[in-house]
């Protein structure tokens, strides 16, 4: 299959890339930014199954320009994911690149006759939801807050909205909290993983210092990648919208000190009285799992990587990328 993807080359558009590849499909990654030397190197050996365009998801005529090329399927990954900060000072880019993006490609995907297209959405859609029930499933009501958990809300109903008028197989995925290879600082993610900040700790030689254990259905990227080729590939699935998370729950510390445990010397525990926290787990609380019975039931898929098995793939991948990311 031919697939393009839009923020092909943010962290989890790289996951998904790669993942691909490896699957033999031929694939396009379109981003305002450039492709990391440290992908450009791993992903080397697919040749010329691999195609990196450069633009921007605002300009519907160079978008419209790419679909035209003819794709069978179509990732919708561009996002800013938004603080408080960037939130106060420019809601405008953040709307027009999370929502307002999202039409001129969807037209011309239609136009292109592309076949399937999987919508980038978040649990951060669930918003307040998110702290009121004990499992969220797809058919949990939404309550979403930030800018980044409303556009995220937004694009699946526009997305289910359209597909419906149109006839067209457009797919929504709500992530758990992502983190893994290639993730890294730029312009467009105020909010890294606290795996990243751990692991940047590690990097830089200080410790990595919780203000509290943080528990989450954390899911690596490589098991998003996963479910979401399955996605591409499935004959005809079933639903508009489906969760993706490990289904599991367990702590940004205890996942740290598994990475501690493989690095000695390195610690990573939490705050002492009056001290600050050197990793942000931007938010307050922590929120209710995702349910992924959608996708078991339906597919068979669960998540690959549990927390000691994630912290020993990334602290491999960290080693053989370091000083590149």
């Amino acid at each position: 299959m031919r697939i393009l993807v839009f923020g092909g080359t943010g962290f989890v558009g790289l996951n998904i890339a790669s993942a691909l590849l490896s699957r033999g499909h031929a694939v396009t990654v379109f981003d305002r930014a450039g492709l990391p030397p440290d992908a450009r190197k791993d992903l080397a050996s697919h040749g010329d199954r691999l195609t990196v365009i450069q633009g921007d998801v605002t300009n519907s005529q160079a978008v419209e320009g790419v679909i035209a090329a003819g794709y069978d399927a179509i990732i919708l990954g561009a996002a800013i994911t938004a603080g408080p900060a960037r939130e106060a000072s420019d809601p405008e880019t953040i709307l027009r690149v999370n929502l307002l993006a999202q039409t001129p490609i969807l037209i011309a995907a239609r136009s292109s006759g592309v076949k399937r297209i999987i919508n980038l959405s978040s649990a951060a859609a669930y918003g307040a939801s998110a702290f009121r029930n004990v499992l969220l499933d797809e058919e949990t009501p939404c309550d979403p807050a930030s800018l980044y958990a409303i556009t995220k809300f937004a694009s699946e109903k526009v997305a289910a909205r359209l597909a419906g008028l149109w006839q067209q197989e457009i797919i929504s995925v709500r992530l758990s909290a992502v983190f893994g290879p290639w993730e890294r600082s730029n312009d467009v993610r105020d909010t890294p993983s606290p795996q990243a900040q751990i692991l940047a700790a590690m990097q830089q030689g200080y410790e990595a210092v919780l203000s509290r254990p943080g528990v989450r259905d954390w899911i690596y990227a490589v098991d998003v990648a996963e479910a979401v080729t399955l996605l591409i590939e499935a004959v005809r699935p079933k639903h508009q919208l489906y969760n993706i998370s490990t289904g599991m729950e367990w702590s940004a510390l205890q996942w740290g000190r598994e990475l501690a445990a493989l690095h000695p010397g390195f610690i990573c525990r939490l705050t002492d009285a009056g001290e600050v926290a050197t990793v942000d787990l931007h938010s307050p609380a922590d929120r209710a799992p995702l349910s992924v019975a959608r996708m078991e039931e339906e597919f068979g898929w669960r998540a690959r990587f549990d927390c000691a098995d994630s912290a020993a793939d990334l602290s491999r991948w960290w080693n053989g990328h370091r000083g590149e990311t």
